[in-house]
């Protein structure tokens, strides 16, 4: 075979492959006009010009949102769009409008279109039910993505739990979730209040997807939220992600100052491990448990529920050292029930209250962070290798602070901690769940060490 017929063989291969990989491609408009969609909620304008989907704000109209008669499943979703003002907006996906459900609400997964200052654009949001899920503050680097006053394309990648977010070609947005497998792709126009806000403007074009021959992009290496209890994903496994508790056993943990996890007090049932109830007092009954393995830098996540007056919390760099006649000492992430338990009003300034850095710094109070007493909470621990701290309560971070600085050993002198020499300062140290006697519940508790 001359070089010549190679030359040709392999330039028809390439113009083969290329085919192909149009041929998965599905345009969901044609340009011309709304043939496909309907809207739903709110009233805003939507219309084509220009090859384009605008869509106008309406003054005191809902959420508007223009949806695709079909519905989706896994999918690769790509478009362009376009503010032509400071305008909220966002791109619905697996997403429903039910009667029985508030009327017909739209809800479900929205990749956000955030142009203000707090640069979320790229984020998962969960329109009308959880609400965020996926905030830019767990990815800065994404907040860079988007660019002001010109044409941004956006990727949407669903396969199985995966839903993955990309803007001008940077990941922003990963989360692992099984609520909802499919639903319709919407077009938001966010509703206003203001006249002033009246006749602002988003523009979409460009608008395709792929439903067949999927092949997602690599993993990358930007933060996972799994909402899938107790599972470990691909890209988790990747970035050394693992369960501390498998949703089956106690295996890892053992009591606290003891060589076996405690024979009562604790239950393992429906993949929840859960302080069973009784006195209320600190270790009275099974006692805290801890891991057999020791951290020092690390990224710790966990689910808690709390019931009505509960208190606990999970400690960090525990040794085991210090002698003491209730729980163990370490650093402490509270868990406690604000509205009830007494120890809120306790400490100084809130100290003592749900996420704080228990009586040395109040968490920050964030309204939209909050739950009902029964529903599930996502907390999270960060130490970073240069002693940097912080915690976290369902996507925002309430605490941060640096362990050994001054500030923080002034914070200490002050405390119940006082009495114990280079408290928190180990270089290493167990996990900790408190029982404190009131009926708690914890899921999904993973680690990744960091270097």
């Amino acid at each position: 075979m001359t070089f010549t017929m190679l030359r040709l063989l392999f330039f028809f291969l390439i113009l083969s492959q290329v085919s192909f990989a149009q041929e998965n491609w599905q345009s969901l408009f044609n340009g011309k006009d709304l043939k496909g969609w309907k809207q739903l909620n709110g009233q805003a304008k939507y219309e084509v010009k220009n090859n384009e989907i605008v869509g106008t704000t309406v003054l005191n109209q809902p959420n508007s949102f223009l949806v695709t008669e079909e519905v989706y499943g896994d999918f690769i979703l790509e478009l362009e769009f376009r503010l032509d003002a400071e305008m909220n907006s966002g791109l619905q996906f697996r997403s429903e409008s039910k009667p029985d459900y508030q009327n017909g609400r739209v809800h479900g997964y929205q990749m956000e279109i955030d142009p203000s200052p707090r640069a979320w654009t790229g984020g998962i949001y969960d329109e009308g039910r959880r609400d965020w899920l996926y905030p830019l503050e767990y990815n800065p680097e994404g907040k860079k993505a988007y660019k002001k006053g010109d044409w941004n394309k956006c990727r949407i990648e669903c396969v199985g739990n995966v839903l993955r977010t990309w803007v001008n070609g940077i990941p922003t947005g990963h989360v692992v979730d099984n609520l909802t497998p499919k639903g319709f792709i919407a077009l938001q126009v966010h509703s206003i209040s203001k006249p002033e806000e009246e006749g602002k403007q988003i523009r979409w074009r460009n608008i395709r997807i792929q439903t067949k021959n999927l092949k997602p992009s690599p993993p990358d290496n930007i933060f996972v939220v799994n909402l899938v209890p107790n599972t470990v994903s691909e890209q988790e496994k990747q970035q050394g992600v693992k369960l501390l508790f498998d949703g089956k056993t106690t295996t890892g943990w053992r009591g606290a100052h003891k060589e076996k996890f405690p024979e009562k007090g604790w239950l393992v049932e429906d993949g929840i491990l859960s302080v069973v109830k009784s006195t209320g007092g600190e270790s009275t009954n099974g006692g805290d448990i801890v891991t057999e393995e020791e951290f020092g830098a690390f990224d710790l996540q966990f689910e808690f529920k709390l019931t009505e007056g509960a208190n606990s919390g999970v400690k960090y760099f525990v040794t085991e050292q210090e002698k003491s006649s209730g729980s163990a000492i370490g650093l402490e992430y509270q868990i406690l029930d604000d509205a009830v338990h007494p120890d809120a009003k306790q400490g100084v300034v809130g100290n003592r209250t749900l996420a704080s850095l228990y009586d040395l710094i109040p968490s920050v109070k964030v309204q939209r962070g909050l739950r009902k007493i029964g529903e599930w909470n996502w907390g999270r621990i960060v130490v970073y290798p240069d002693n940097r701290i912080e915690h976290w309560l369902n996507g925002y971070k309430v605490v941060e602070y640096q362990r050994g600085t001054p500030i923080y050993q002034a914070l200490v002198a002050r405390s119940k901690y006082q009495q114990w020499d280079k408290f928190g300062m180990a270089e290493k140290g167990r996990i900790l769940l408190q029982d404190h006697g009131d009926a708690v519940s914890f899921r999904s508790i993973r680690i990744r060490p960091l270097k």
